[in-house]
């Protein structure tokens, strides 16, 4: 009998996909490109919409609030859905929601229907934002799932980066409502694609019934703690008051009746049990603090540029671009590494470049100015790609199918809590760092010094995230045994 012609571990790890599986991955990045697009493209349109509302600035920042709450809030809940009543059915459920609460957005007489339509957006988006990502396990072969990760974080990415730019020229040729009508030829064509090609529900999974697999006690309670916590952190503009301590104690008696009621739930929305796996427990910890370092780059660089180097409102915002569009394009090239390397190493050099990025923020501009931030961001950056390709490949490749949606989830709700968290407390850092009492009339000197502090903090938090990496790496690591055992006869 011949021998087997033994084949290459790179060639035998990266299978080719069919044209389907990229139709369908083409459906899935439509869909993350969506939802990221809905909240950059609705920032640059808020001093319009406070003329056309005649409405205070207050006022109008529910557009963007709304939306990021209803994400937020919800993203959880609609995941475990997907696993109990079919991920694909829900996804396109997300996306109809989605397409038809932009039109809702565009045509909305008053700032009150508004606010209410980009609630639901939120709602469509929330269900995109998890099962993307589930999706990928069941589309995408495992040893390509970095790749995919990596191109839903490059448009992710993409959606970022677009918005502002094309929220600008849709307001000045065709004025607000076009920033939503917009998202409806895009909507309808991730819905076809989706429709067309994503792989059926299981019959498991949807033929389950709601009632019975689903935990609307826990969830209701995770929502309503996550949105005290969520307004608790975002209220006040940088003042915190009594309604902000109210606020952060109604979301800490929200987390333990929820993890008193998942202890007891016969079908838990989160069974706590979860997080005694270590890998789990460690991304997300360390989701939370890599996206509260990228957080600090939005809150302190416009400030940083303008107040500092005296930059111009447009060529700020080309600057503040620079981030977006090296993430674009760093993306996918991180996918292929964490399948060429593996998640832990790859997830390491992710965080090590982020800690090499942070501290060059804390040191280069004051060196060498623009060249030296713009560099800065130019390290930052693609290691946060390297990490989350990363990090959600090391989680979402070894999943339970019928637990993709809830992780997939958590992994979105542990990034935007970062995000939430990070607006506040980088914030707060710097404005303390600065010593001044308003921020926005403060002297070049004290904005450079409250960027230099602000960004020696985020590279704690980054060295910190790479050394939970390190002992979890170090714990998953075999033992070697002290001598060779005798070969099995």
């Amino acid at each position: 009998m011949s021998k087997p012609i033994p084949v290459k571990p790179a060639e035998a790890a990266v299978p080719s996909m069919p044209a389907s599986m990229r139709w369908a991955l083409a459906g899935l990045s439509l869909s993350m490109l969506l939802s990221s697009l809905g909240t950059s493209i609705a920032n640059v349109g808020l001093p319009t919409l406070t003329q056309a509302f005649n409405a205070s600035f207050q006022e109008v920042q529910w557009i963007v609030l709304a939306y990021l709450l209803a994400i937020t809030t919800l993203i959880v809940g609609v995941g475990r859905l997907g696993d109990v009543v079919g991920r694909r059915r829900l996804l396109l459920a997300g996306i109809a929601l989605f397409t038809a609460a932009s039109v809702l957005c565009a045509v909305a007489p008053t700032l009150g229907l508004l606010v209410t339509a980009r609630a639901a957006q939120g709602l469509g988006a929330a269900a995109m934002m998890a099962l993307t990502m589930a999706f990928v396990g069941e589309t995408v072969p495992k040893a390509r799932t970095g790749s995919a990760m990596g191109l839903l974080g490059t448009m992710s990415a993409v959606g970022t980066a677009l918005g502002p730019s094309m929220g600008g020229v849709l307001i000045a040729g065709f004025g607000w409502r076009a920033l939503f009508f917009v998202n409806v030829p895009l909507g309808l064509l991730a819905l076809f694609l989706a429709w067309r090609h994503l792989p059926p529900d299981r019959p498991a999974a949807a033929g389950q019934s709601g009632r019975a697999g689903f935990d609307a006690v826990g969830t209701l309670l995770l929502a309503l703690t996550l949105a005290a916590y969520a307004l608790a952190v975002t209220l006040g503009r940088g003042s915190f008051g009594a309604l902000n301590i109210a606020l952060l104690s109604a979301a800490a008696v929200g987390a333990g009746l929820f993890v008193f009621a998942e202890a007891r739930a016969a079908s838990p929305l989160v069974r706590l049990a979860m997080f005694r796996d270590p890998v789990l427990s460690a991304s997300l910890a360390m989701n939370a603090l890599v996206a509260t370092v990228m957080m600090a780059t939005l809150v302190v660089g416009p400030f940083y540029l303008s107040r500092a180097l005296g930059l111009g409102t447009a060529l700020v915002g080309l600057v503040l671009a620079a981030g977006p569009v090296i993430a674009a394009l760093s993306g996918v090239p991180a996918g292929r590494l964490v399948d060429r390397l593996g998640a832990p190493r790859t997830a390491i050099a992710g965080l090590a470049a982020m800690v090499a990025g942070s501290v060059a923020l804390s040191v280069l501009p004051g060196l060498f100015g623009l060249a030296g931030y713009v560099a800065a961001i130019a390290v930052l950056t693609p290691g946060y790609q390297l990490f989350q390709a990363a990090n959600n490949t090391a989680v979402m490749a070894e999943v339970a199918p019928d637990r993709r949606g809830v992780v997939s989830g958590l992994l979105s709700l542990s990034r935007n809590l970062g995000l939430i968290t990070g607006a506040s407390v980088m914030g707060a850092v710097f404005a303390f760092a600065s010593a001044a009492s308003d921020i926005t009339s403060a002297n070049p000197e004290a904005v450079a010094t409250g960027m230099r502090i602000t960004f020696a903090v985020a590279s704690v938090l980054a060295a910190a995230a790479l050394a939970v990496a390190l002992a979890i790496r170090a714990l998953a690591a075999p033992s070697v045994p002290a001598c060779p055992a005798p070969p099995r006869l």
